[in-house]
């Protein structure tokens, strides 16, 4: 009986020793990937908005952008660098000299904007989809303001905007959101960064 008790104690002991070990000798987990993406959009459209209730920030802080900022956004399995560009006419003709070591693209558009502005923010998305340093990597585009009675719906956006033909054969992403849901924004997030990540493990080209 004691031989018993003395094995069944040593085996506590290796169970405890075990576990004890696998707590502490763990080591801190993997760093996240960081990726840098660039955010654009018409004046008003709601980017600062979007990106300061991501990364927890006042709202009465919040001022529109006028020059550009660059935000972190954490996320669970990424760390977002997001460089957004203000939106104003005079800004807009240089959007194209922030664009270099971008790895995605954000791009949002006020859903319930006048036909003028809806118009000028399809010119900017098409320009931005075809330009050489941003055409080949993932979109992420957020039709936003959804909340408000005049929101144009996802697939009105879709038509209007020709997203369908004009990216066909790039990777992309429209998503309707608000400021009311922001866990749908995370969402969209989400599914950016999984496109990020593909793109990681894509072979080289030569």
């Amino acid at each position: 009986m004691s031989e018993c008790i003395q094995l069944s104690f040593a085996v506590c002991r290796i169970g405890i020793y075990t576990c004890f070990r696998a707590l502490c000798c763990k080591g801190p987990p993997p760093p996240r990937p960081e990726y840098d993406l660039v955010c654009i959009g018409l004046t008003g459209s709601g980017k600062t908005s979007l990106l300061s209730q991501l990364c927890s920030e006042s709202p009465e802080n919040i001022v529109s952008t006028t020059g550009f900022s660059i935000k972190a956004v954490p996320f669970q399995n990424a760390i977002l660098n997001v460089k957004e560009l203000g939106g104003a006419d005079n800004i807009r003709k240089y959007w194209s000299r922030y664009y270099q070591g971008s790895q995605g693209v954000i791009f949002v558009l006020d859903s319930a904007s006048s036909e003028d502005d809806l118009e000028t923010a399809r010119n900017e998305l098409h320009s931005a989809l075809q330009h050489p340093q941003l055409c080949t990597l993932p979109f992420l585009i957020l039709a936003n303001h959804q909340d408000k009675p005049a929101a144009r719906s996802v697939q009105e956006i879709k038509k209007y905007f020709e997203l369908e033909p004009l990216a066909r054969g790039k990777r992309w992403i429209l998503k309707p959101c608000s400021l009311e849901d922001m866990e749908a924004v995370k969402d969209s997030f989400s599914l950016l960064i999984n496109l990020l990540e593909e793109r990681d493990f894509e072979p080289s080209r030569m």
